[in-house]
């Protein structure tokens, strides 16, 4: 099956240009085999593209302007078409050729086909995606295994920050008890009172 581009290579108008172009090098980019069939060079390549657009396709003229894309004689679509595909990642679906293995749309299609992930996509899965993947191949009596294994990271942090709330209310006690040293050193104890002698209450009696 070989992908055919029906284009216009002596076209004047810069919008088919471009709308050829974007085709061309989106094929080329993703290295999908395909021929370019000119219709300005080639009476037969217009008349046959002409013939072969299905009638729901045609513009209201009912000639239908490049680039169109077949795959061999199946008719894939327009510009237009082409362009709503590369946008949903549905180009290959929309060529009528399989995806390559780790693409997106190879990921989408085996979720619509089967429901299944592909293994080259189930490293970038968060710890529960992997559990519930996990867990539907084990037998219940495991489950509840595969559940302490993923939990267990969270239990060792919340151990960690016991032990650093630990570790930061002694150092604060550590750094009261030096400033409460420091006033009781600076703190002058209070003088006792002397008793008056009996030498001062002889001098007053004479």
């Amino acid at each position: 099956m070989v992908v055919k581009v029906f284009i216009a290579s002596q076209s004047g108008s810069t919008a088919i240009k471009k709308k050829q172009q974007d085709v061309l090098g989106f094929l080329e980019a993703n290295k999908i085999d395909f021929k370019e069939m000119d219709i300005a060079a080639n009476e037969d390549n217009r008349k046959w593209m002409r013939e072969n657009v299905p009638g729901e396709k045609r513009p209201q003229n009912g000639i239908p302007l490049p680039p169109q894309i077949f795959n061999d004689e199946l008719y894939c679509g327009d510009y237009d078409s082409f362009f709503n595909a590369k946008e949903d990642h549905g180009v290959y679906a929309f060529l009528g050729l399989a995806p390559p293995p780790g693409s997106k749309e190879a990921h989408q299609a085996a979720i619509i086909q089967n429901g299944e992930v592909p293994e080259s996509d189930k490293g970038d899965l968060g710890n529960e995606q992997h559990l519930h993947i996990a867990a539907e191949d084990q037998p219940e009596e495991n489950i509840e295994m595969l559940h302490n294994h993923f939990e267990q990271p969270t239990d060792l942090n919340e151990n960690i920050g016991e032990n650093e709330a630990e570790k930061d209310q002694e150092s604060v006690h550590q750094t009261i008890e030096p400033e409460e040293a420091v006033r009781e050193f600076h703190t002058p104890a209070k003088e006792e009172e002397q008793p008056e002698s009996e030498d001062e209450d002889e001098v007053d009696e004479s």
